[in-house]
């Protein structure tokens, strides 16, 4: 399914989608992070923390380890300098992981528990892909919150990593 070459590019990709966010992010005042919105996690800052926190329990699924968390929609890091930081740290992890994949560990299967409880099993590649489709439609739901503001939203599409990879300025 995946690759390990896509892997590698697929967490720099997200690495530098989330920096993008968060630089936006940061140009915005506070109150418009933590304002009340009608969206699933109640505000930028909560869809944000949301991200993370998912990122957090597929780490521990890829890792075999237990995550602890028994929600989904905590805010782990109010604070956005702070959320900014462990984001980027756990992005850099799986950029690490992903440099360290193979086409054959990528295949294994691993089994694990849903916050839920619920159990199931699927591949690293496929757990990974799900860890960057996740964060890419939750940072599409941030970026809409931006045009509520008004507010221009960082454009976060592969292709434009892609351009940005081929044509550094």
């Amino acid at each position: 399914m995946l690759n390990a070459q896509s892997a590698s590019l697929l967490a720099r990709y997200k690495l530098w989608a989330d920096s993008l966010l968060f630089d936006r992010m940061e140009a915005l005042p506070n109150r418009e992070l933590v304002r009340t919105r009608n969206t699933r996690f109640r505000s930028i800052i909560g869809t944000a923390n949301h991200n993370y926190v998912v990122d957090l329990i597929w780490q521990a699924h890829l890792m075999q380890t237990a995550h602890g968390f028994t929600s989904k929609d905590i805010i782990v890091h109010p604070d956005l300098v702070d959320l900014r930081s462990a984001q980027h740290d756990i992005n850099l992890w799986f950029e690490s992981w992903a440099d360290q994949q193979t086409d054959l560990s990528l295949a294994e299967n691993l089994g694990f528990a849903y916050v839920s409880g619920q159990r199931s099993a699927m591949s690293r590649g496929a757990m990974f892909m799900h860890v960057v489709n996740h964060a890419t439609y939750h940072r599409g739901w941030i970026c809409e919150r931006f045009f509520d503001i008004p507010a221009t939203p960082p454009i976060t599409d592969l292709p434009a990593y892609l351009d940005a990879m081929s044509n550094p300025a």
